[in-house]
């Protein structure tokens, strides 16, 4: 992230620069220059205006999550989809603890729990190196684990619909429908290509020094939630069967349900949370806090990235180089406006997200727009491929990640496709 700042900074000022000595100044205009220093400052003033109305829509978000969490409402999760885990890891037995973190982490990102799914994740890929004989080179169990991670069927993408209300959507959960399909897609082709892949890969030598084991890292986790007994094979087919019959649902009669999502959600998980005993009020602070503590951390983010945008658009640079490649992609469904957003999405979640914002955010675009479902239905059914491999794989001190960046970036480039055909199809 670091150099894609640093580019897009010097970039900018070449570029504006360049303008400044060979154009002839025009009266009543800026001067490139000029205009490139008011972008700048506009930008930053915008990011924090943008961050402070984010705080409370996100903290109604993560507050109703946290109801729902304390409800035992992944755990129930966790038991339903603990069927089907077993024959997508067959090299995991059943009743270990890889079992457990792994269902946890992927039951929270299905719930856009993305604070709740990381140490979760963490003390998977633990658990799963204990039973690798191989220290140091990813196992085919982790390397399905990080493709499905970083591909997650997500059934609500939170984040993207706080900052889609935050930016003045009329149906900031319209996204629902193109993210589950998206979502479906990349990981249906993650799990393929894992598959697929695999038979290429070959493992090497184990390693033979003993360093080499991965510390175990402490956790906040508590998995001692760990299902004992999961639901019937039946159960779990029931529930695979409903969520891929709401897909169709959602595409032919998404824009008469929009309107009752947010209202609806906020009952059903207060009611799931009362009918379990849980203190509601309470948790809901609780989550709340967080959510508020989320939206302040964001704004050096928003900041360094939406000056960095800024200047690049207002200098004229980024119309060079989006402009011919973008002509190829619009005829795909992918404008040039969310062509950058597509391209650094698996590289940079804090790149991708002030991208985002800056496109809904203007009022030439918005939320509401096609290119504007496009990019948040982009942002919530991608992930940022990168970031997860360091951190997970360096969790356990994994250098030989064997196909898991080729599977996790065919997935990525099924869930972009999947997305530009959805939001099309729906929004187009």
């Amino acid at each position: 992230m670091n150099a894609v700042f640093l580019a897009a900074v010097l970039i900018a000022f070449v570029v504006a620069g360049y303008r400044q000595v060979t154009e002839i100044p025009v009266a009543g205009t800026s001067a490139p220059m000029d205009a490139l220093g008011l972008a700048m400052i506009d930008a930053a003033k915008g990011s924090v205006e943008l961050a402070i109305g984010l705080v409370g829509v996100m903290a109604l978000f993560l507050g109703l999550m946290k109801v729902a969490e304390a409800g035992g409402l992944l755990a129930i999760i966790a038991r339903t989809v603990r069927p089907l885990m077993v024959r997508l890891f067959p090299d995991v037995p059943a009743d270990h603890p890889a079992m457990g973190a792994m269902i946890l982490n992927i039951s929270a990102n299905v719930l856009g729990l993305g604070n709740a799914a990381t140490p979760f994740g963490i003390r998977a890929m633990q658990e799963l190196d204990r039973l690798n004989p191989h220290k140091g080179t990813a196992t085919n169990a982790m390397v399905m684990f990080l493709a499905i991670n970083t591909s997650s069927v997500t059934l609500l993408p939170t984040g993207v619909i706080a900052l889609r209300a935050s930016a003045g959507s009329m149906d900031p959960a319209g996204i629902l429908p193109t993210t589950l399909f998206a979502t479906i897609c990349s990981t249906t082709v993650a799990i393929i290509a894992v598959k697929l892949y695999q038979r290429f890969t070959v493992v090497p030598e184990a390693i033979a020094d003993s360093s080499d084991t991965a510390e175990t890292v402490t956790s906040d986790a508590d998995l001692s939630e760990e299902p004992s007994a999961p639901y019937p094979l039946w159960v779990s087919m029931l529930v695979l069967v409903a969520v891929a019959a709401f897909v169709p649902v959602t595409i032919l009669y998404g824009r008469d349900i929009a309107p009752w999502i947010i209202p609806g959600l906020m009952v059903a998980l207060l009611g799931f949370g009362a009918l379990r005993g849980v203190p509601v009020y309470e948790s809901f602070v609780e989550g709340a806090k967080e959510g508020f503590n989320v939206a302040l951390r964001i704004i050096p983010y928003l900041v360094a990235i939406l000056v960095a945008v800024g200047m690049l658009r207002q200098s004229g640079a980024l119309e060079l180089l989006i402009t011919p490649l973008g002509a190829v992609t619009g005829a795909f469904g992918l404008p040039p406006e969310a062509l950058p957003m597509a391209l650094l999405r698996p590289l940079s979640g804090s790149g991708a997200y002030g991208i985002m914002a800056s496109i809904i955010s203007d009022p030439a675009t918005g939320p509401d727009t096609y290119v504007g479902y496009l990019v948040t239905t982009l942002q919530g059914s991608t992930e940022t491929t990168f970031y997860v491999l360091a951190v997970y794989f360096g969790a356990v001190q994994i250098r030989r990640i064997r196909h898991a960046l080729a599977a996790a970036l065919t997935a990525d480039i099924a869930g972009i496709v999947a997305a530009v055909a959805i939001t099309a199809y729906l929004f187009g």
